[in-house]
């Protein structure tokens, strides 16, 4: 399995559904959108049989991240960071729910994450965890922010340790 960048012409949009409206109509509306704008990009991830059926997909972008919302130890060990990496959007069709893409969706973008912050350096990834997503995350390692319990977090290094394991 591997992602690959969205495009517009090859890929079905208007047959994907993973059950949250705000969730279908960006990957329908706003993604290419965006993408051309240089504001995200949005990998999807392909069905073997056809490859036009989107299996699901995340938006990746940068964000500003507020450093008093850090734990202490990390206010102060990144105290001149302005931002970090953004996992916007990630969602899997509900044809496909069950059967692991989303880990395996989260994973492959916490490694392209990784790999920017080895040209463009920031601490963190963050996510907006909507619609009873925060378990998920957590689960694999996110953390909220003091202030915003469905903001969360996890820093470079905790994803670059798991992942080499």
């Amino acid at each position: 399995m591997k992602t690959v960048l969205l495009d517009k012409a090859k890929h079905d949009r208007n047959q994907f559904n993973c059950g949250i409206e705000a969730l279908n109509n960006d990957l329908k509306v706003m993604a290419s959108q965006q993408a051309k704008k240089d504001n995200t990009r949005t990998f999807v991830l392909e069905d073997d049989n056809d490859n036009s059926h989107i299996i699901g997909f995340y938006t990746l972008t940068m964000t500003p991240i507020d450093l008093k919302a850090l734990p202490d130890k990390l206010q102060k060990k990144h105290h001149s960071s302005t931002s970090g990496g953004l996992i916007a959007r990630l969602a899997v069709d509900d044809r496909y729910k069950g059967k692991g893409f989303g880990e395996w969706l989260m994973v492959d973008a916490l490694r392209k994450l990784l790999t920017a912050s080895d040209s463009v350096a920031f601490p963190v990834i963050l996510v907006d965890a909507k619609d009873g997503a925060k378990h998920f995350y957590e689960r694999y390692g996110f953390q909220a922010f003091k202030d915003a319990e469905y903001k969360l977090f996890i820093t470079i290094a905790d994803v670059r340790a798991s992942l080499s394991k």
